[in-house]
């Protein structure tokens, strides 16, 4: 097959969140920049829809919010939970310091359509689909390209800088060799899709019960749910049949049993690999990894499309200068990491001690009759529910995009 050569100041392998607003980004600071997308749509079942007030601010920073929330979202201010039988608000962003003081739900690929759009207004930003990034061009220890697989044959992109932004499974960090640090996650997570009734309660929640945890997420015409199972527990469940895992949920969300017939069989059922792992170095000469590539996050607190949009925007205001005018240094390229490291090391930590201290401890079966000590001080002490609220809804390191562009 024939093979197409293109040169660009930056290529990006992945069109999620992190490599979609990186090409947004830097089109917007000038920068001639091609990001690659192995799919040919964006629409994926069961991708993370929860832009978190750091991403909408980002959006405002853009001049894009207005045109944004007119798309079909949901909104949530609070964030609560069902221990036992016991309901108990965890996190209210109605006091943070942010235009927008909600968590968004919104499919995916509504989110990575809107920002390919914004991305085309600019002329030097180019999108290609059905390109998956397969192998790195190098030269003399530095990567100078990359190769991709397209309908037409191969793509050779020759780049003043190659960005990994290609997920857990990054294709690009494994050709790097680039050493990752795993974490460990106790659970997995079955995701499953049930239609949403009048009468049906209106807000988002997460049941945690004894040996049993369920999060669900209202989309309005339906609910999107999460199951989580201890790790490598799927075969048991299968193995105990479809009716058993039904009435499961039925004893969980009771509201739910006369619409249960809906899961025909397990392919209504999709499995979801927890993993937490993060990169020891992110970068080599000419190559830099954000977003999963990265740092895999956990699901708790769903916090991973966040990290990523923040990856891309430190990325674009460190990088975006040299990208303008040449090619960016080691040194600007350990610069990124060092500016993600500690938000994303922060947040894995909380992330780790609450799958081990909460998460392994239910799906063991430990008692939830009785509320966890923090749980009980934020009922009785409401204002400290600001505080889960201000770590999920901005992080520890928010970023902010450069007021100007060239």
């Amino acid at each position: 097959m024939a093979q197409e050569q293109v040169e660009v100041a930056c290529c990006i392998a992945g069109g999620g969140p992190a490599g979609m607003m990186l090409g947004l980004l830097l089109a917007r600071a000038g920068v001639e920049v091609l990001v690659l997308e192995k799919h040919g749509d964006f629409l994926r079942d069961f991708r993370g829809d929860t832009i978190h007030p750091s991403t909408l601010e980002v959006m405002h920073e853009l001049g894009l919010l207005e045109a944004f929330l007119k798309l079909p979202h949901d909104e949530i201010a609070t964030l609560s939970g069902q221990v036992g039988t016991e309901m108990v608000q965890i996190a209210d962003f109605r006091h943070l310091p942010t235009r927008c003081k909600f968590v968004a739900l919104m499919p995916q690929w509504d989110f990575l359509d809107f920002l390919a759009g914004a991305a085309k207004a600019y002329p030097t930003f180019r999108l290609r689909m059905q390109a998956e990034a397969r192998a790195l061009i190098e030269e003399g220890g530095r990567v100078v390209g990359l190769k991709a697989k397209t309908p037409e044959g191969t793509l050779a992109v020759r780049a003043g800088l190659v960005v990994a932004a290609d997920g857990r499974h990054s294709t690009l960090r494994a050709q790097a060799g680039l050493e990752v640090m795993t974490l460990g996650a106790p659970m997995d997570v079955l995701w499953l899709r049930l239609p949403r009734r009048a009468g049906d309660p209106g807000q988002t929640a997460g049941r945690f019960d004894s040996g049993r945890i369920m999060v669900m997420l209202n989309r309005g015409s339906y609910w999107q749910c999460a199951f989580v199972i201890r790790k490598g527990g799927i075969e048991a469940i299968r193995a105990a049949g479809l009716p058993a895992f039904r009435e499961t949920i039925a004893d969980l969300a009771p509201y739910l049993g006369d619409r249960l017939n809906e899961l025909a069989s397990w392919d209504d059922v999709k499995l979801l690999t927890v993993a937490v792992d993060r990169l020891r170095r992110w970068h080599r000469p000419g190559l830099l990894c954000i977003g999963d590539a990265a740092h895999a996050m956990s699901p708790v607190g769903g916090v991973g499309i966040n990290l990523a949009i923040q990856d891309a925007v430190a990325t674009a205001n460190l990088l975006g200068p040299s990208l303008t005018t040449g090619t960016p240094t080691d040194e600007e390229l350990a610069a990124v990491q060092r500016r993600r490291s500690f938000p994303t090391a922060m947040t894995q930590r909380l992330q780790v001690a609450v799958q081990n201290r909460v998460i392994s401890r239910v799906l063991a079966g430990a008692s939830t009759q009785r509320l966890p000590l923090a749980l009980r001080l934020m009922r009785r002490f409401p204002v400290l529910t600001r505080l889960p609220a201000r770590l999920l809804g901005l992080g520890f390191r928010p970023e902010h995009v450069l007021a100007s562009s060239p």
